[in-house]
């Protein structure tokens, strides 16, 4: 009985870690049981004579060893699946009140007022700008204008002193090249015998003016009759003129001729 114990005790598989604590409750009580018996089997020892053809059956104790109870595999924790997000509640849209209605007004009005303001405020820069850069050109226009007057005054100031200049300068060079001007030419007295003889005619005189304007050496050039030559001789003696000036300095005139007609009217 005990080897059919033993026997079934080793056959058994070990239970699982659940069931250790039962499989050492009956491993307790097989050895109990196999202890009892043996006791039993050493101090009464029954005589029987065993028949020659009969089998003979030999028992031996045999102690089992204590069951080790097996150690519990640490269970790998299985993470749970991820629940689902709940989907968050959807706030049902509650009626605006009077009062958000108003400042909702109050502020659309005031965006609005905002934004006029700023568009008339660009308008005004706008229109400064534009003011000023009329005015900038306005004065560039003045600027440049007055630049060209004053160009154009300067020319003709340049122009009127070059004129001055040559005016001086040509008057100055008709002092310095001044010709001889008669002041005093009386005509000559008519011959009282050609008065008598109707006698009527021509007679040129050639003379110097010196520089005091006198006239110096007359004398008759070409044909002149007689009676004319005296009297032409001595009226060209008594011209007088102003001196020919030369660089500023007066100078004697040759050749100077003078004729005088003689006509009884």
């Amino acid at each position: 009985m005990n080897a059919a114990l033993m026997d079934a005790a080793m056959l058994r598989e070990p239970a699982p870690s659940h069931a250790s604590q039962g499989l050492a409750l009956l491993g307790a009580i097989g050895l109990h049981l196999a202890l009892g018996a043996a006791v039993l089997l050493n101090s009464w020892t029954p005589t029987f004579e065993a028949p020659s053809n009969a089998q003979i059956l030999r028992t031996q104790l045999v102690s089992l060893p204590v069951p080790v109870e097996p150690q519990a595999l640490p269970e790998t924790p299985v993470e749970p699946p991820p629940e689902a997000a709940a989907p968050e509640p959807v706030a049902e849209p509650t009626a605006p009140t009077e009062a958000e209605l108003a400042f909702k007004r109050a502020e659309q009005k005031r965006v609005a007022e905002a934004a006029r303001q700023q568009q008339l405020r660009q308008q005004r820069e706008t229109v400064e700008r534009e003011r000023q850069a009329r005015e900038r050109e306005q004065q560039r226009l003045a600027q440049e204008a007055e630049r060209t007057a004053e160009a154009r005054r300067r020319i003709e100031a340049e122009r009127a002193r070059v004129a001055a200049a040559e005016q001086a300068r040509r008057e100055a060079a008709a002092a310095a090249d001044r010709q001889y001007l008669p002041i005093a030419k009386a005509p000559p007295v008519y011959p009282q015998r050609a008065l008598d003889s109707g006698v009527q005619g021509e007679c040129t005189v050639s003379y110097d003016v010196d520089p005091t304007g006198r006239v110096v050496s007359p004398q008759v050039a070409g044909q002149c009759h007689p009676l004319f030559i005296r009297p032409s001789l001595e009226a060209a003696k008594r011209f007088r003129y102003h001196p020919r000036i030369v660089d500023g300095q007066a100078v004697t005139v040759r050749g100077v001729q003078n004729t005088f007609h003689y006509r009884i009217e």
